[in-house]
């Protein structure tokens, strides 16, 4: 089943002979369940999409379908809540709140949306990811790795369509690197979960199950 569709893709900024092509035409389409590594050079484009297929920023032109709906033809707070509820986010810099513990900070995006937690779900999360033993305590206190596997977490708790990972290895060292590539594939493949993750390193990029390459704002490598 395809969960992810984008239909001729554009974002442009500026006008005339100053325009520029951030997005320039991308059409593709993800199953239900899949890996997906979009690589590209700084400057690509591939954090431009990333935010369009995440509902952060708003096309110039072409349509991104999520679950069979159309993202963009809702109003903002509708796309917020339908964000919350379909798309989990895990970026470089991990966006954990300081003064909320690990338990905390993986439950709170489900407590925004007036809801409780799935306690067993998010047991099963926590157990898998290593994280029973810190529960209590504060981001400050973590490694990088144990950090990004908090984000992780989060990003799995609310159940999400979709997981968009934005250079989630960015700010670990190589093996930690490999940890994290090793556990995505494996809560993908355990929960069923749908992840893009953009990065610029072909090794990890490698490991996951299609790789898309971007240049100048155009696939030129789909790997399917």
């Amino acid at each position: 089943m395809i969960i992810l569709e984008t239909q001729n893709l554009k974002k442009y900024y500026g006008t005339g002979e100053n325009t520029v092509k951030a997005l320039d035409g991308v059409t593709l389409k993800m199953e239900d369940g899949s890996f997906t590594a979009i690589v590209g050079t700084s400057g690509s484009g591939k954090s431009t999409l990333l935010h369009m297929l995440g509902g952060l920023d708003r096309p110039s032109d072409g349509k991104v379908f999520v679950d069979k709906k159309d993202i963009f033809s809702l109003k903002e707070e509708a796309l917020t809540i339908f964000r919350r509820r379909k798309i989990g986010f895990v970026f470089q810099n991990y966006n954990l709140v300081p003064v909320l513990n690990v338990k905390e900070n993986i439950e709170l995006p489900i407590e925004l949306d007036g809801n409780r937690p799935d306690k067993s779900y998010v047991e099963a999360i926590v157990e898998m990811l290593g994280l029973k033993e810190k529960l209590s305590s504060l981001p400050g206190n973590l490694s990088g790795g144990q950090q990004q596997r908090v984000a992780i977490a989060r990003a799995l708790a609310s159940k999400p369509a979709i997981i968009l990972a934005d250079e989630p290895t960015g700010n670990l060292d190589s093996k930690t690197s490999q940890d994290v590539m090793g556990l995505l594939k494996v809560t993908s493949r355990k929960f069923h979960q749908t992840i893009v993750m953009i990065t610029h390193n072909e090794e990890l990029a490698q490991m996951a199950d299609r790789l898309i390459r971007i240049e100048d704002g155009r696939i030129v490598k789909d790997g399917e």
